[in-house]
């Protein structure tokens, strides 16, 4: 069971790297969903790169560089649903959000071998924008990762400054904010890093002869409302721990078509 962590550095820096949330049987476990659902994707044809676009690289290399990202991981294999609620990840949570835990959403990124795209430096708020900023990243890792295949960077405290102007509502301008800027977070398979949405963050390319994939859940505190009806997922609002205090806002107010 994971020991209390330092909720104090979390607050002051904006994020905070927990080692072995997660077991080897368990990482493997997801690694083996990783790949079935690339997979499945590929045979029904919505295999899509979801590289970033813009001017932070040159077009010819903007071109080569390869980022699988799929939204609702939970949806596809049971796995993910077992890690949203794995108890080393409510007992993180629990301690930097507060009793009542939503997961706002879940997707998946992989960072191919040597062409794997890079994260210009961004903040999260843009996508999602909430009330009272308790919306966190909780990235799990599947490999190592370190600067040579594109491990997470962020800026410490940079969360303090509230929300930044974005080029496009993408990522900030990176001849302001560079990547070589942020503090690298290196990690092993099992490790979780969280970061506030106003958290500065990004990655470099994948550089190395190894794969780099990541699970992202995005999660908030239930009384935490968004400022703006975007970014809507199935299954947003799935209680991690604790109750919804809120009877009526049990879920989005959305529409089926």
């Amino acid at each position: 069971m994971i020991q209390p962590v330092d909720v104090q550095f979390y607050k002051e820096n904006g994020y905070l790297l927990v080692k072995g949330v997660f077991n080897l049987e368990e990482v493997e476990e997801m690694r083996g969903a990783v790949e079935r659902i690339i997979q499945r994707a590929a045979q029904s044809k919505a295999d899509w790169n979801a590289a970033w676009q813009g001017e932070y690289l040159p077009p010819e290399q903007l071109k080569k560089l390869v980022l699988k990202g799929f939204h609702d991981v939970h949806y596809h294999d049971a796995s993910f649903t077992r890690a949203v609620v794995h108890p080393n990840m409510r007992a993180v949570l629990t301690q930097i959000i507060g009793p009542n835990v939503q997961l706002h959403h879940s997707k998946m990124l992989v960072k191919p071998p040597e062409n794997g795209a890079a994260f210009p430096m961004h903040q999260d708020y843009p996508y999602f924008p909430h009330a009272n900023h308790s919306m966190l990243a909780a990235s799990v890792h599947l490999d190592y990762a370190d600067e040579e295949n594109g491990c997470l960077r962020v800026i410490p405290g940079s969360h303090k400054a509230g929300s930044l102007p974005h080029l496009g509502s993408h990522y900030l301008n990176h001849k302001e904010y560079p990547t070589k800027d942020g503090t690298p977070c290196i990690a092993e398979a099992g490790d979780v890093l969280f970061f506030n949405y106003l958290t500065i963050h990004g990655s470099d390319p994948n550089r190395s002869s190894r794969t780099r994939r990541n699970v992202l859940f995005q999660y908030k505190d239930a009384s935490d409302f968004p400022t703006e009806n975007v970014h809507f997922d199935w299954g947003m609002g799935l209680m991690v721990a604790g109750e919804n205090p809120h009877f009526l806002k049990a879920k989005p107010n959305y529409t089926i078509t």
